[in-house]
């Protein structure tokens, strides 16, 4: 008689702990095997990156600015458009350096008091490695053009003593908060890239490193969220399904809208700041447009309740799902004047 032995059975919260591990050393092998350096693979003194007052690859892309699609800055000459898209990039660039820093302080909260064994230690420190050289380079990029840019606006610096903290505290809140900066920026990048419009190549080299390593990132912070949320009490989701489209606002804003500052440094008037950034249905669509990716991960995960459905409504952030990570935009907007 031949004897069969029983199936064994695999704990579900085991298995599920074991594919977060496998996901995890696949993002990090990624960072050992694909890795940049902004001061070896940006060519920073190459004659063509040398910035010129008069250079009209400053002049903001359509595709991926709602200012530099506003009728206001288009009916503006040349010089006076390139005047304001230098000031302006290296001032989009100042706000993800403060962003990246903050992420950082975060980071390392986080992975301060992770056990022995954890598989979020490595990826994590990996991450800080990278959003470390980012921050040089986007450092870098604010100093080739020269301009003493803000980057967030008073207010907003304050989040330096509190986000970090949350890491720690709330580490579901912080990687939402995460991904409400780091989602806005990687989309506008994108969007310019795909879009073929000529930038300079100092912009050109900074997204292409930006986009290649926050794939990594943004992924790390879907998949965290996706693992740790379902932990999560009844209440606790709760609360955190109001807070994601709230933080999602609030992150946004800080990416895009420029500080007080930039208006009055070129007299711009308020009725155009209130129409590009919070007026226009074109702002409005763009806005809510950046975040499809995160609705689809509030779906997966159990926090897009009737409740919250109407809180991402109520800020003018809701609308339809990407259907996988990434996925362009099929709007048919035109970003032509």
């Amino acid at each position: 008689m031949t004897m069969t032995s029983a199936p064994v059975k695999t704990d579900p919260v085991v298995a599920l702990a074991r594919q977060y591990a496998e996901k995890l050393l696949l993002l990090s092998q990624g960072s050992v095997d694909k890795h940049f350096d902004p001061f070896t693979d940006i060519d920073w003194d190459n004659p063509d990156f040398e910035v010129a007052a008069d250079d009209p690859r400053w002049i903001l892309p359509k595709s991926g600015d709602m200012f530099g699609r506003h009728p206001w800055y288009l009916a503006l000459p040349d010089r006076r458009k390139i005047e304001i898209g230098l000031w302006r990039q290296a001032n989009i660039a100042k706000v993800g350096l403060q962003f990246e820093t903050l992420l950082i302080g975060g980071m390392v909260q986080h992975t301060f008091k992770l056990p022995n064994g954890s598989p979020e230690f490595r990826y994590c420190t990996h991450e800080v490695i990278e959003e470390c050289n980012h921050t040089l380079m986007f450092q870098e990029m604010v100093n080739r053009i020269g301009k003493d840019v803000p980057g967030m606006g008073p207010i907003l610096k304050r989040l330096t003593y509190v986000v970090p903290p949350l890491a720690a505290l709330f580490p579901n809140l912080f990687f939402m908060a995460v991904l409400s900066g780091e989602e806005p920026i990687d989309h506008i990048q994108k969007a310019i890239l795909r879009a073929g419009e000529e930038v300079h190549p100092i912009m050109r080299g900074v997204m292409a490193i930006h986009i290649a390593e926050e794939a990594r990132h943004i992924s790390f912070a879907h998949e965290f969220l996706e693992h740790h949320v379902p932990e999560s009490n009844p209440l606790n989701k709760f609360v955190l399904s109001l807070a994601f489209p709230i933080v999602m606002w609030i992150g946004g804003r800080a990416i895009i809208v420029p500080p007080r500052a930039f208006f009055r440094e070129f007299g711009i008037p308020a009725a155009v700041r209130r129409e590009v950034f919070f007026g226009l249905p074109d702002s409005k669509e763009t806005f809510a447009g950046y975040f499809g990716d995160v609705r689809a991960l509030a779906q997966r995960i159990g926090l897009m309740n009737p409740v919250a459905k109407r809180v991402w409504k109520v800020l003018g952030i809701d609308g339809p799902v990407t259907r996988y990570r990434s996925e362009p935009e099929r709007t048919g907007r035109v970003r032509a004047a």
